[in-house]
């Protein structure tokens, strides 16, 4: 049997870990930045990528805890005699793209579960690394932002709503018509380039809604932000109104809707599918 672990105070030391390893990269940001090679989610990977990863990693290790590492850039590694005790998801910087071209829009992402799905996430963090704000969860307990509960908001007019929508395709001609309608019913869309990040301002109130139906998006970018906005209050589907339920695995890919609150949530689903009955 596994020993018990404060995985909250686990991860807080590995986002400082991670704060404290890529700031003397930063200065170093308008240099070229090579590729170092593709990454296990199918992105090219960068040096702040891997520098992040390793921070976690050592962090962990030098705890005794075994783990089985799931990450966006080195895949499944195991460590320790026990490695299925503990899974750690993690996208050691989500927005990577923004980080190096000086966009102050990126984070990390790590989640803790007892096995790999979605499901058994019990412990969460997410953290804004440009304005040190640290988003939390624990299974349960409800969400922090910088250790104060958050909730999310009660707006209800997708007029007024201010929503994240991802875009970014190859597949946006096939998707144009479920987004349209979308499109032409509110006029505040945001898209940051951080989706971690982004479904967190869901999570604390800062925007309404995100949207993000192409099936690009790898679990390893929205494992920790999943629970967070669940323990904030916020509702969390598929496209087609179904709970979300997948394997926590670099390549396995998600299209998902977040909103703020149900109400809010089914007039957004209403749209994306014209056909969907209320509530179904």
């Amino acid at each position: 049997m596994s020993r018990k672990v404060d995985w909250l105070q686990i991860l807080l030391q590995c986002k400082r870990a991670v704060q404290m390893q890529i700031t003397p990269l930063l200065k170093k940001i308008d240099c070229q930045q090579p590729s170092l090679g593709v990454g296990a989610g199918g992105d090219p990977m960068k040096l702040m990528d891997l520098v992040a990863e390793k921070a976690i990693v050592n962090t962990i290790i030098k705890r005794e805890i075994a783990f089985t590492l799931i990450s966006e850039e080195s895949g499944i590694k195991k460590f320790g005699e026990t490695p299925e005790d503990h899974f750690v998801t993690v996208d050691p910087i989500d927005g990577t793209t923004n980080l190096t071209r000086r966009i102050p829009f990126y984070a990390t992402s790590i989640a803790v579960s007892t096995k790999p799905s979605l499901r058994t996430i019990h412990t969460a963090l997410v953290s804004d690394l440009f304005h040190n704000r640290t988003y939390t969860s624990q299974k349960g307990k409800g969400a922090q932002r910088d250790g104060k509960k958050i909730t999310p908001t009660s707006e209800t007019s997708l007029e007024e709503a201010v929503m994240g929508l991802d875009v970014n395709s190859y597949k946006i001609r096939r998707l144009t018509p479920q987004l349209s309608r979308l499109i032409e019913s509110t006029k505040h869309i945001r898209h940051f380039g951080a989706n971690a990040l982004e479904l967190c301002y869901v999570a604390d109130g800062t925007t309404d809604a995100f949207v993000d139906i192409r099936g690009k998006l790898r679990t390893t970018d929205m494992a920790a932000a999943w629970l967070i906005l669940l323990e904030a209050g916020a509702t969390f589907t598929t496209p087609d109104g179904s709970p979300l339920n997948v394997r926590l695995h670099p390549t396995q890919k998600v299209a998902l809707v977040a909103s703020a609150n149900k109400k809010l949530h089914e007039i957004i689903l209403g749209l994306i599918n014209p056909k969907r009955e209320p509530n179904d």
